[in-house]
């Protein structure tokens, strides 16, 4: 019972790691791959170009691209006044990214937490949707006014960040527009993302600032194992200037992150294992102390050693086939209980998540109760070598 325990609790814990593992990165990218395209199309240097319906179509017409749009992206100082006292303004740099209304409405469908998609006409200046992060910090509400400042060339934005600083200055030499918190999102990616990037319409932006320019294409992918290559085909399609780089490329920080938490799975598979072999080998040798005269009778008998040797391996197979089963059922259960209650939570500030994610793969589970089952069997060889050495005088002596 020791050894179906410990074996039980090796096999739940090792399947469990590779559950958290895999949902963690699976939760991280589906979170990034939303927030941004499979991959984007643009001119070097972040610099606006012409929207082109050709440039678009032959995007569109690659076998392996699920849809395309353009999107265009500048960088503002948001101004929000404080509701506290009329004379205190609050200023945080921002990217507002102009995005058409389908994409708008696909991503604000998943992570709009207040306020509304649809449009209202009555209300003058640029809709916006800010993050969750960027709204607690300026305390930005649904309906609030706020001003972009455009960074003009005279323009310092060091300056324009300091805070309690008077709008009157800045009048003739920036770009000043005023804006409507239409919603607040959250996607959980807070730095760099929640606390950045506000969303606006694509239309709206380009008549208030660039019309009819672009800084580039976003395009999703069917199959993304396919994506490099994709990027290299379209690159080449459309000519120079334009460049492409994927999702994984532009986050290469955070993917490197995810890599290393995936990098350390081994050494927890090996840790598990070795303790799953050394319960069963000690289990082993403990029978074998304890049935040592029976081991001698049966040599006297007649009974060959390599059947004595079955004995004890058909022995290992069955703790470690009951260890393995009930390991599975454990792990399987507590998944199942994580993911309807979740218990465990994590600061989402470090994480990007607010619980423990956890992906059940039947290929995770197969791979770990074939690998514990192969393993305890072979280092089940010792002690069962050991059992068939015994010699009868000696054993019944003992």
């Amino acid at each position: 019972m020791v050894a179906v325990v410990g074996i039980a609790v090796g096999t739940a814990a090792l399947i469990l790691t590779l559950s958290i593992v895999s949902g963690f990165a699976s939760s991280v990218e589906s979170k990034l791959i939303s927030f941004s395209a499979h991959l984007q199309i643009r001119h070097p240097d972040e610099q606006l170009f012409q929207e082109r319906r050709t440039d678009l179509a032959r995007i569109a017409g690659n076998p392996n691209i699920a849809n395309a749009s353009p999107f265009l992206e500048k960088s503002f100082i948001l101004r929000s006044r404080s509701t506290d006292s009329d004379k205190i303004w609050h200023s945080k740099p921002v990217v507002v990214r102009g995005v058409g209304e389908e994409q708008r409405r696909i991503f604000l469908t998943k992570f709009l937490r207040a306020g509304s998609f649809e449009a209202n006409d009555n209300v003058t200046g640029i809709a916006l949707y800010a993050g969750q992060t960027l709204a607690e910090n300026l305390d930005l509400k649904v309906g609030k006014k706020v001003m972009l400042v455009g960074l003009g060339n005279n323009a310092s934005g060091a300056k324009l960040i300091a805070g309690n600083k008077n709008i009157v200055d800045m009048l003739s030499t920036l770009d000043l527009e005023v804006g409507v918190i239409r919603g607040i999102y959250d996607t959980g990616l807070q730095e760099g993302f929640d606390d950045f990037v506000v969303i606006a319409d694509l239309k709206k932006l380009q008549q208030q600032f660039n019309p009819l320019t672009i800084s580039g294409y976003d395009a999703n992918v069917h199959d993304l194992s396919q994506l490099p290559r994709t990027v290299k085909e379209l690159v080449n399609l459309l000519g120079l200037p334009f460049y492409g780089y994927t999702v994984f490329e532009r986050y290469a920080n955070l993917f490197e992150w995810l890599k290393l938490q995936k990098n350390i799975t081994p050494l927890l598979i090996v840790t598990i294992t070795i303790v799953a072999v050394f319960n069963i080998i000690s289990t082993l040798l403990v029978l074998i102390i304890e049935k040592t005269r029976e081991i001698g009778m049966l040599s006297a008998l007649g009974l060959e050693p390599g059947k004595i040797s079955a004995v004890f391996l058909t022995q290992a197979f069955l703790v470690s086939l009951s260890g393995v089963v009930t390991g599975n059922i454990l792990a399987l259960s507590l998944s199942l209980f994580e993911l309807r209650f979740h218990l465990i939570t994590l600061p989402e500030k470090s994480y990007f998540i607010k619980y423990v994610p956890l992906l059940i793969e039947p290929l995770d589970y197969a791979a770990v109760s074939i690998a514990v089952m192969a393993l305890t069997l072979l280092f089940a060889f010792i002690p069962a070598r050991i059992a068939a050495s015994l010699k009868p005088g000696t054993a019944l002596g003992t």
